[in-house]
């Protein structure tokens, strides 16, 4: 699957396994050395009516994207797998 993140941006993205809603890609991680992108990055809900921030990331690696249709993205991974906590850093050097 090849394609631009200008495409990906600002869609939402759906789990397959259950159908849950984990909310919209605003940032990706992508491999200098050969320009792959390796995952995408959407941030968690905010917690008690946004006072508190957002919570954890749920961070998608690029393989489990199984489909990007025009508004959506479908990847069949389930969210408490891919959930990295805000601030820990996503792929350690």
């Amino acid at each position: 699957m090849s394609t631009r993140f200008t495409n990906l941006h600002c869609k939402e993205v759906i789990c397959l396994c259950d159908g849950r809603r984990l909310g919209f890609v605003c940032d990706a991680n992508i491999d200098l050395c050969d320009g792959k992108l390796q995952a995408i990055i959407v941030p968690g809900r905010c917690r008690h009516f946004g006072v508190f921030g957002p919570r954890d990331d749920y961070v998608i690696p690029w393989h489990c994207i199984k489909r990007v249709g025009p508004d959506i993205i479908l990847v069949d991974i389930k969210p408490e797998e891919c959930r990295v906590p805000r601030g820990k850093p996503l792929f350690p050097l």
